[in-house]
């Protein structure tokens, strides 16, 4: 009973270790977006101005820079109709839900599969914040048609994504980061993660089947020699009625 109670507190244990992950990224991503903003509160006396929108700081000169806008659509810019707004809150509160719950249902895979889990689920939340309460907070949409907020400005090489070519880089925030590598991680160490497991399942059945066929060999010994013994005693019965006789 301890044992069995041991084992399910190391589960959670490990389960509860990446959602640390989880929680930090996502206070780190709404921090950052508030303060990009701009956010008051006033029992508090703080108030924090934000930057104007557009505005950018450099950091490493034309590379990095900080630049503020705010993206009505998907990740890194890709835009949706003003139709599908809804239905991209929605499922970005389903898919966060789901994600949670895979997690938990990965919390015995390898440490590398839960961290990615973990970075997706950071990155999903915080863009659902934005989405969901972002347009009631700052007072410009109803719930669930709030717009992301975006500020990491990178100046890379031109690429083509969904059909449409982009000559940069898609300004954008620390959730799309989480979601990005946790994704990347997810590619790179599922399938291997996969091919282990079955190998393992393999492997117990094997172990399983040897003890199997090892009980029986022991059961069919078990009964020849009972036999054996059987056999002896109906000579020695033989014997003694001969010696009567």
């Amino acid at each position: 009973m301890c044992a069995s109670k041991d084992e399910s507190e190391k589960i959670i244990g490990r389960f509860l270790r990446v959602l640390y992950i989880t929680g930090f990224l996502f206070v780190t991503d709404q921090i950052s977006k508030l303060f990009i903003k701009g956010f008051k509160i006033p029992f508090l006396g703080i108030d924090v101005t934000g930057m104007d929108y557009g505005h950018s700081i450099k950091v490493i000169g034309d590379f990095f820079k900080i630049t503020f806008v705010e993206n009505p659509g998907m990740a890194f810019g890709i835009s949706v109709g003003s139709g599908s707004k809804l239905l991209l809150s929605l499922f970005s509160l389903a898919a966060s839900i789901g994600i949670f719950y895979y997690l938990y249902k990965s919390r015995n895979d390898r440490l590398v599969i839960r961290i990615a889990l973990a970075l997706i689920l950071a990155g999903a939340l915080g863009n659902l914040v934005d989405r969901t309460l972002y347009g009631v907070a700052y007072g410009y949409a109803p719930v669930f048609y709030g717009k992301v907020v975006d500020f990491l400005n990178f100046e890379f090489w031109d690429f083509t994504l969904f059909g449409h070519t982009y000559e940069r880089w898609p300004i954008f925030n620390i959730a799309d980061a989480s979601v990005t590598i946790g994704v990347i991680l997810l590619i790179i160490f599922h399938h291997e993660s996969e091919l282990k497991k079955r190998q393992e399942e393999v492997e117990e059945k094997n172990e399983d089947l040897s003890s199997s066929m090892a009980a029986e060999v022991e059961i069919s010994d078990n009964e020849s020699a009972g036999e054996g013994e059987i056999g002896i005693e109906d000579k020695n019965d033989k014997d003694n009625i001969r010696e009567e006789v």
